[in-house]
């Protein structure tokens, strides 16, 4: 890197990659410990109302032993409930009123009432709730009868006899009891935000429910628990928060940050030699770099490079002619670019759940079509295919920088459209020749069969699914990377089953001319790519080649030609699991 190129990489960036990566560890945190935040809450608030509600149970169980022990609950409510009946449906909505009181007027001078009125008042001062009252349930109206009740606060005041609506809900709650459930119901009422009334039945001989103890409680005391329980959990995840963000830091320091530094630094250092004259090969192969991941791959790919370039150095020092030079330039700038593509099948032998094979055949020593795949993690496979505009040197430039560019999104995570408009707006920001590439980008959540698509301009699909044949799959095209930056591209999902295949090609394969200048066209490779639809990926690549040789005959290859073909023989497990490609 030059003094000059230097000082435009410091004054133009923005953040350093050790920056992002504590920005990133410490958002991710923050939002682990967010979701935690409402799921805690949540059982906390779920907890600390069953026992509120416990309690209270256990307060109205034991004011009705009192009642039970105490005085005859069965005749105060037969009182009550003999006067109610006798009512009609005017008087009864007289409820409240003195005339309505003066019906009732001699049960509040009975015994058991005073004593009752008294014990429950008491039971309501001690254990600091709302009110515990003595009522009857009747469904015949749909109301709750008051047969004693001590609360004398302003706006609760029930005399005997006086009553309320309630709805089915509510009396089926309590009327159809059967002892399991603690029997309660929670409702809007009055000048309380929130009311729950829990109740303990009173049976008479033949275990028909009389009437009911029940005790109300507010969300006042509920809400103060909760503060206070938010408050500490807050600073908990605080806490966690602030230890995972540095835990995760500092390991991708360590696995990432400081091996790509390391690696750039060694470029730097490599380059300064070469500019000297110093030939020695260890800038990258003596790099401590054990990370086991793509970071160390890099690094042995780089390594390889920088020996592979000092042999083609040394044999370019031997070549006197001009011609010579050329053509050893074409053949190693062949092997680089090669080198760059996976060309080892099986390629991924230990995963049994698909097969994939490919293949790119430059016109040149050197050619603009690419293909590339790679497990982006353990469920998720990336395929992409491209065209580079042009041929030679320029467009085989254009493609490893297309093609890094392209892997560098989709490791991170994004979706197919995501990764062509951030490769697109990558590639336009310094796009001196304006030169394109057509990419069909692919992701293939490997449990599921589920293939999340987007096409920049590339050719259509041919796809085999079930039984059928292959056939052309015409999906949305978008524009292509590096025409115009800030394009959108639109994604597409196929649910891959057991024994379907996909393949994509480039342009050569369709336009492969005869030498009477007729092209091979998309009807032909169809033809080709049925002779053998159940054959293995890489039988129906040779199929194909086959196919396209006895068509051009003698006729010079016009385009590169690329194919990759993958087939889907499903998931180890039994049954798909939920999810999508379309988004990790």
């Amino acid at each position: 890197m030059s003094d000059k190129t230097r000082r435009k990489w410091k004054r133009e960036k923005k953040q350093s990659l050790a920056e992002k990566v504590t920005l990133m560890s410490v958002a991710g945190a923050l939002t682990i410990g967010f979701v935690g935040l409402i799921v805690g809450l949540y059982i906390y608030a779920v907890n600390l109302f069953n026992k509120f509600v416990n309690d209270t149970f256990e307060l109205a169980w034991s004011a009705r032993l009192v009642a039970v022990n105490f005085t005859e609950p069965e005749s105060l409510a037969d009182e009550v409930m003999s006067i109610y009946r006798g009512l009609s449906e005017e008087e009864r909505s007289g409820t409240g009123t003195d005339a309505y009181h003066d019906c009732f007027g001699k049960v509040t001078e009975l015994g058991d009432y005073q004593t009752l009125s008294k014990a429950l008042n008491e039971l309501t001062l001690i254990n600091d709730v709302d009110d515990v009252y003595y009522a009857v349930y009747d469904r015949d109206t749909s109301a709750l009868i008051y047969i004693v009740d001590p609360d004398k606060r302003e706006g609760y005041i029930n005399e005997p006899g006086d009553w309320e609506s309630v709805d089915e809900k509510e009396l089926n709650i309590f009327l159809g009891w059967d002892g399991t459930e603690i029997p309660h119901y929670s409702y809007i009422g009055g000048k309380d935000p929130w009311i729950c009334t829990v109740g303990a039945p009173i049976r008479n001989e033949s275990g028909q429910a009389r009437g009911y103890i029940l005790a109300d409680f507010t969300l006042d005391e509920m809400a103060h628990d909760m503060l206070a329980f938010l408050i500490r959990y807050i600073f908990a995840i605080i806490a966690v928060t602030a230890f995972i963000g540095f835990l995760i830091t500092r390991l991708m320091e360590r696995t990432t940050v400081k091996p790509i530094n390391a690696i750039a630094k060694a470029a730097q250092s490599y380059v300064e030699d070469r500019r000297s004259g110093n030939t020695r090969m260890e800038h990258f192969s003596s790099l401590p770099i054990q990370t086991g991941d793509e970071v160390e791959h890099l690094n042995l790919v780089m390594a390889q490079m920088e020996k592979d370039l000092s042999v083609y150095m040394e044999d370019l020092t031997i070549v006197t002619q001009k011609e010579e030079r050329v053509r050893t330039e074409l053949d190693m700038a062949s092997k680089i670019q090669k080198g760059v593509l996976p060309d080892s099948f099986p390629a991924f032998p230990d995963r049994q759940e698909f097969e994939l094979y490919a293949s790119m055949e430059p016109a040149k020593e050197i050619g603009g079509d690419f293909y590339d795949f790679f497990l982006i993690d353990d469920d998720h496979l990336c395929l992409v295919i491209a065209d580079v505009s042009g041929k030679g040197v320029p467009a085989a430039l254009f493609m490893m920088a297309s093609k890094i560019i392209l892997a560098d999104n989709a490791m991170m995570g994004k979706s197919p459209s995501e990764i062509l408009r951030d490769s697109n707006n990558a590639i336009c920001s310094n796009n001196k020749l304006e030169m394109f590439v057509t990419v069909w980008v692919g992701i293939l959540e490997i449990s599921t069969g589920k293939l999340c698509a987007a096409n920049a301009g590339h050719e259509y699909p041919a796809l085999k699914k079930g039984d059928s044949g292959f056939a052309i799959f015409k999906d949305n095209h978008g524009f292509v990377l590096g025409g115009m930056e800030g394009i959108k591209y639109k994604e597409y999902e196929i649910l891959l089953e057991p024994g379907d295949k996909l393949f994509v090609y480039t342009d050569g394969v369709p336009e492969a001319n005869d030498p009477d200048g007729n092209m091979f066209d998309a009807k032909r490779m169809i033809d080709a790519l049925n002779e053998e639809p159940t054959a293995s990926p890489e039988q129906i690549l040779v199929d194909v080649r086959g196919a396209i040789s006895r068509f051009v005959r003698e006729a010079e290859q016009f385009d590169d030609m690329t194919m990759l073909c993958l087939e889907y023989k499903g998931s180890k497990k039994d049954d798909k699991e939920e999810g999508t490609a379309c988004g990790l």
